[in-house]
């Protein structure tokens, strides 16, 4: 018997696409000579599709683009995701729902059990819990369908969920042939590590063979990851699709054969990540063409190179908008990266523009020394020009903020802040060297000097980043076990064996940036806890957590 596990990357709304993509993958299908083909979670309509589900006709479009599949499906058993309407009168209005088609009828469906309402996830606001098990058949085999959170309950991978019901325990005193899974679950690092324990636990507990068929590509700001995988009854990874790229893997139920993965490195997988979500976001979004600051530092620096490998080199624009305060080194260091990386640039100084507004200012500021008002003047003229190519070009413009810096509000509102996209702002300062390393001894693109000097904004005379903050091994650390750990100060400060009142300092300072990160661009999430896409915490508020 042959499975083939359509991993797709689905556009969220583009109901016509989604299906052209389906109706495409039957074909191949049919060519493969399989059995049964299954899709991804909600795959009609793509994941997540959030308020769209409230849209008028939306559901009614997905259901006409179900008959059309329906249509197509001679000669196939067919399992597609898809939001379906609850007629029951009672709950919620819709059911995230798989289809079960078979050469050109509906079987029926199952509805999802377990829906997630934390982190990113928010699938209790439209959805109506499942309530049946049934069992399905296919060349004389039968088979049950769970759908993603079915199977994470059961593996206690997510501490805080506590769900009444366990749909996989349920499964357990039922006879089954084989299990499959269809699931939209979003990329954060280690995630490929996570979903195979979880299939494990879920296979030792069903003693039969998993089928997953994951989503792949971005959307906003989650990454999926793909990597669609055939698990054995003893937990043994039999095949296994590609990871960030759509895949057809075809799965041979009485050829088992485990294979041998090389998985990525975990710095591999977060460029491999962060390419997808700026390639999807433009693409997705009708662009083509990216323009950025390059400042000779090593966080544009970065941002350049995920923006090429995303884009093409021929739709990246930099712009070197030197000051008064720009050293020598930042200007040759920017040159080295533009020359390798081949990419089209232009030179732009800020001081004309930035003495104007100093003398414009000068009566209204008499008797006040220059500080930080200053500073973001230069930061602001820059995103001024940013914006105006954008216009003019077409472009949309990268910011190169880091996870570090806006945790603490170390960044510009209205200036370096800006932009449409934000790659980098999931990745702590730490990590966007480790990335920046990479693509010096790996690819040879960023050089060795940008990795050497000292970091700083350089809007000032001798401006460090260490007149503001922390080192950068100091503070991160703080910064995960805070934002991603929950840990209280206390405990931190214990644990890292640090001074309790630097502890709470730090944290008074994520929290007083909190009204700078909701005004930011979106970013690409690659951590389990991103700020914004998961995080929400109030701007106005008092509690701090010290025990």
């Amino acid at each position: 018997m042959k499975i083939l596990l359509a991993q797709l990357n689905y556009t969220v709304g583009d109901l016509q696409g989604n299906t052209e993509k389906i109706l495409s993958a039957l074909d191949e299908a049919r060519k493969e000579r399989v059995d049964l083909i299954v899709f991804s979670e909600l795959s009609i309509c793509g994941y997540p599709p959030e308020d769209l589900l409230l849209e008028e006709g939306f559901v009614e479009a997905v259901e006409l683009c179900l008959q059309k599949i329906i249509h197509a499906s001679q000669d196939l058993m067919v399992v597609v995701g898809l939001p379906r309407k609850n007629l029951l009168g009672q709950g919620k209005p819709l059911y995230s729902s798989a289809a079960v088609i078979q050469d050109g009828s509906l079987l029926g469906f199952y509805d999802k059990w377990l829906l997630p309402t934390y982190d990113v996830f928010d699938e209790g606001r439209h959805f109506e819990p499942g309530a049946a098990l049934p069992i399905w058949e296919c060349m004389g085999r039968k088979f049950a369908i769970l759908i993603c959170e079915d199977i994470w309950e059961h593996s206690k991978g997510i501490s805080y969920t506590h769900y009444s019901r366990d749909p996989v325990q349920e499964l357990s005193l039922t006879q089954i042939d084989f299990l499959i899974v269809i699931a939209a679950s979003p990329y954060h690092t280690k995630k490929i590590d996570t979903r195979i324990d979880v299939c494990q636990k879920v296979v030792q507990t069903v003693k039969c063979p998993l089928f997953l068929c994951s989503q792949v590509g971005a959307n906003d700001q989650l990454v999926f990851d793909g990597y669609s995988l055939w698990m054995d009854a003893q937990g043994i990874v039999q095949s296994m699709a590609q990871g960030f790229a759509e895949d057809l893997k075809v799965c041979d139920l009485d050829q088992t054969n485990a294979q041998v993965f090389n998985l990525p490195s975990e710095i591999e997988e977060i460029i491999d990540a962060l390419v997808l979500g700026v390639k999807d976001y433009f693409h997705k979004s009708g662009f083509s063409k990216a323009c950025f600051g390059l400042s000779g530092g090593i966080d544009s620096a970065v941002v350049a190179c995920i923006a090429v490998q995303a884009l093409g080199k021929e739709n990246v624009l930099a712009l070197m908008m030197p000051s008064r305060y720009s050293t020598p080194s930042s200007f040759t260091d920017a040159k080295s990266l533009l020359e390798r990386l081949d990419i089209s640039y232009e030179e732009i100084s800020i001081e004309k523009p930035f003495e104007t507004y100093l003398t414009l200012l000068e009566p209204y500021f008499v008797g006040y020394s220059p500080d930080i008002t200053e500073e973001n003047l230069q930061a602001r003229i820059r995103a001024m020009l940013l914006m105006a190519f954008s216009n003019k070009l077409g472009y949309l413009l990268l910011n190169t903020s880091n996870k570090s810096e806006m945790a603490l509000g170390f960044t510009t509102l209205y200036g370096d802040l800006c932009g449409a996209l934000s790659p980098i702002s999931d990745l702590l300062k730490t990590q966007v060297y480790e990335v920046a390393s990479f693509f010096c001894k790996k690819q040879k693109i960023i050089p060795m000097t940008i990795l050497q000097k000292e970091p700083s904004p350089e809007l000032r005379p001798q401006h460090k980043t260490t007149d503001s903050l922390p080192k950068y091994d100091l503070l991160d650390p703080i910064i995960y076990a805070y934002i991603e750990e929950r840990k209280s100060a206390q405990k931190i400060a214990q644990e890292q064996q640090l001074e309790l009142s630097f502890v709470l300092d730090l944290i008074n300072k994520i929290h007083q940036a909190e009204y700078k990160r909701r005004q930011a661009p979106p970013g690409i999430r690659i951590s389990q806890k991103s700020f914004r896409e998961g995080r929400k915490i109030p701007i106005v508020q008092k509690w701090r957590s010290v025990f």
